[in-house]
């Protein structure tokens, strides 16, 4: 099990740059006592007998081992708290997934370092287009590489220095749109 949603983020979104997606959406939001966490992607999608197996910790698609523990893991840490999980996907046109998290229970896992998630992330596939959302029912936060990409002049995006400013400016923005909501943001 992991320790912490954001590490969920990026061991779910490797599976999308496995998929061949380019553009990743990830998605938090917290309303209504909820945290949902959604992640989709363009990649090349599931059958729907894989669908149907996802959830199963000894399916996967990775031939370098017999057992896929992402999804397994997610759907039980979000199940863990009361909350749900849901996966839609279609070949050819990507995957979303969904998990939510009953916020005060005493099981849901940290948030952990959404910046230094998607810092890394950024930093090992920098050609795909990642847009990150925060949101509450007040108030929202949107990063999206592409709009970072205009303004580097042909800087590559995973230049250490922009990595770096890209991990404080969404922790930066975690701390604004949910620090008076989850508890263990200060």
């Amino acid at each position: 099990m992991l320790r912490d949603i954001s590490l969920h983020i990026h061991d779910l979104t490797e599976n999308s740059i496995a998929a061949g997606a380019r553009l990743v959406t990830i998605k938090l939001v917290a309303e209504n006592g909820m945290l949902a966490l959604e992640i989709g992607d363009n990649g090349k999608g599931m059958s729907p007998e894989m669908l149907s197996r996802v959830e199963d910790p000894f399916t996967t698609s990775r031939t370098e081992r017999k057992v896929g523990m992402g999804i397994p893991f997610f759907k039980l840490a979000c199940e863990q708290t009361g909350g749900d999980f849901k996966i839609t996907s279609e070949p050819g046109k990507g995957t979303e997934l969904r998990g939510r998290f009953v916020i005060d229970n005493i099981d849901r896992l940290p948030l952990g370092d959404i910046g230094e998630t998607v810092g890394m992330l950024i930093y090992e596939s920098p050609d795909l287009h990642y847009i990150v959302t925060l949101k509450t029912s007040e108030d929202e936060f949107v990063f999206d590489t592409d709009e970072v990409r205009e303004q580097l002049e042909g800087t590559p995006i995973n230049d250490f220095e922009i990595v770096q400013w890209i991990k404080e400016y969404i922790n930066e923005g975690v701390l604004n749109i949910f620090g008076g909501v989850l508890d263990e943001i200060t």
